[in-house]
């Protein structure tokens, strides 16, 4: 698209010039794709942006960073680390690279969430993307690319999944609550499938999205493990005893608790549920994440760690030829390690800390480790 941001953009009247696409890619470059993670086929947002400034440039880099990060948190309960790339790891021909970057505790492996990219003005002078400021002189575009993808489908699916299934997040789940009906030898039946649908249809007015599941040819129980293993958040279970006490039997899907919920306020405490359920989700991916992380300051304590795949915090000169070193020196069994970011949130750097790998003084906290 760039040679037509060449002629679409002739004065500073013109800008910002900003466009956002949607659009399925195909990758032929890599030999074993990964589902979701890593496929040969997926389906991303993609920005594009230019701008008459620097200043303009570095402020959008940081707030498009900030929604990535808000998807990510507030709707996958994923937590992230924004950061920024290193040199080596930045996009080919970027200024520089800021990502969102997500750990799975269960494969010890980092995974780059999303990235907002400064491009410079490297592709405006490529494509001659040039414009008339409003001082009248000619001058050239600042740009921004940033992108996030069908990967965090993956990233969610892995992060909270569990060996019964998928658990979702219940602001992105497409069934939030399903109702089962528990009927047993002689029960007043209909009764119990009244009460379901009145259930579904009373969360559903409430803005819940509610469904209930009457198949007659599959037992509770098969239900039961059929919804857990589609990750629904909640589940409501409406037997005899339920219809006569006028109550509901709720069970969590991300830690099986069960509850009886009076139909007289099923509404607020199904809410309630969802919300503690969402941010449960959150807090206990955190506590899984930083019980991986490791903070180490020698070579030694380095290789140690990886061994037991930790997402690694350590000190670094920040020299691209140390950074293809330690990939090189970890290829072997371990198999290779590389940065993944460097946190906008630095730790206390004391004087005279030195680089891991090196020896040479440190300038700053990186996290390195295994990735996909």
């Amino acid at each position: 698209m760039y040679p037509y941001y060449s002629k679409w953009i002739r004065g500073h009247r013109d800008l910002p010039l900003k466009l956002n696409q949607w659009c399925n890619v195909v990758r032929w470059e890599f030999s074993n794709p990964t589902p979701f993670i890593r496929s040969r086929e997926f389906l991303w947002q993609e920005g594009h942006t230019a701008f008459a400034t620097k200043e303009e440039a570095d402020k959008e880099v940081l707030e498009i960073l900030e929604l990535y990060s808000r998807i990510y948190e507030e709707h996958l309960a994923v937590p992230v680390i924004k950061s920024k790339k290193s040199e080596h790891e930045k996009f080919a021909g970027g200024l520089y690279t800021t990502s969102v970057e997500a750990f799975i505790p269960n494969t010890g492996r980092g995974i780059q969430g999303a990235t907002s990219h400064c491009l410079g003005q490297n592709f405006a002078k490529m494509f001659e993307i040039n414009f008339e400021n409003d001082k009248g002189e000619k001058a050239m575009v600042w740009q921004n690319s940033w992108a996030y993808s069908t990967r965090t489908i993956g990233v969610m699916v892995m992060v909270h999944g569990d060996d019964k299934g998928l658990v979702l997040p219940p602001k992105v789940a497409a069934i939030q609550v399903i109702v089962i009906p528990v009927p047993y030898k002689d029960a007043d039946t209909k009764g119990i499938y009244d009460a379901c649908d009145a259930t579904v249809e009373t969360l559903t007015k409430a803005g819940v999205r509610a469904e209930a599941d009457f198949r007659d040819n599959y037992s509770p129980g098969w239900k039961y493990s059929h919804w857990e293993m589609k990750g629904v958040p909640l589940r409501i279970e409406i037997g005899p005893k339920d219809l006569a006490n006028e109550q509901v039997r709720a069970v969590r899907r991300d830690n099986s608790a069960k509850s009886d919920l009076s139909m007289a306020s099923l509404v607020e405490h199904v809410k309630d549920m969802l919300t503690s359920i969402q941010q449960s989700l959150l807090d206990v991916a955190k506590q899984k994440r930083d019980a991986c992380i490791q903070v180490v300051k020698t070579w030694d304590e380095f290789v140690e760690a990886l061994s037991h795949k930790k997402m690694i915090l350590a000190p670094w000169c920040d020299e691209e030829e140390v950074e293809k070193d330690v990939k090189a020196r970890t290829k072997g069994e371990i198999g290779p390690a590389k940065t993944l970011c460097s946190p906008f949130e630095q730790p206390a750097l004391d004087e005279g800390t030195l680089c891991f790998a090196s020896g040479k003084p440190a300038k700053k906290w990186t996290y390195w480790g295994q990735s996909y």
